[in-house]
């Protein structure tokens, strides 16, 4: 009986399977969605128009870290929104598409400009606009509470809902794979 079929390491966040560690190692771009991933998903809207999101701090360090342990963030959204523009660039994230409802083009394009293999990139989503992309990369992600499609078809599901750390999770465990977590810093902005 061979018993390493279940062998698992203990992440931040808990086991993990060898094969997404291995997945994680390679990892040299992240492409986050937004609504979801990076917010709760609501979308909250004034009498005026006004248009709110709230993002978490914690998953502002890690995007934050993973960028100074060398690993490059992309954000490929289906809405276009003032707001997640100011939040990237805040967070220092030089690639942003906004508006993108078919996000595999954009992904296949990234990857060519930043000459990148799809092993080479971990994408992270909630809901089946984001599948077409999980499917393609290394490291396809899912957050805990994602549309079951989703969750049914990713490499790897966050132990954290999106919105409340669960791009930070992400991070984390990129940078642990490739041994930079102990080096993490940044501002959690």
């Amino acid at each position: 009986m061979n018993t390493n079929l279940n062998i698992t390491t203990n992440t931040l966040y808990g086991d993990v399977a060898p094969n997404i560690l291995n997945a994680a190692k390679k990892i040299k771009l992240l492409v986050c969605d937004v609504d979801g991933v990076f917010s709760d998903g609501r979308i909250y809207l004034g009498n005026d128009g006004e248009e709110l999101k709230a993002f978490h701090t914690k998953d502002g360090f890690g995007i934050k870290a993973l960028g100074c342990s060398g690993v490059d963030v992309a954000i490929i959204t289906g809405r276009r929104s003032a707001i997640v523009a100011n939040r990237m660039s805040a967070l220092n994230v030089k690639h942003l598409v906004q508006g993108q409802e078919n996000k595999l083009p954009a992904l296949i394009e990234l990857a060519k400009q930043l000459s990148l293999s799809a092993d080479e990139i971990a994408y992270i989503g909630d809901d089946t606009p984001d599948l077409a992309c999980i499917l393609h990369v290394g490291l396809g992600i899912a957050v805990q509470d994602a549309h079951p499609s989703v969750l049914a078809k990713a490499n790897y599901t966050t132990f954290v809902r999106g919105g409340f750390g669960a791009v930070r999770e992400v991070c984390d465990l990129i940078m642990q794979c490739q041994g930079n977590l102990d080096n993490a810093t940044g501002a959690s902005t």
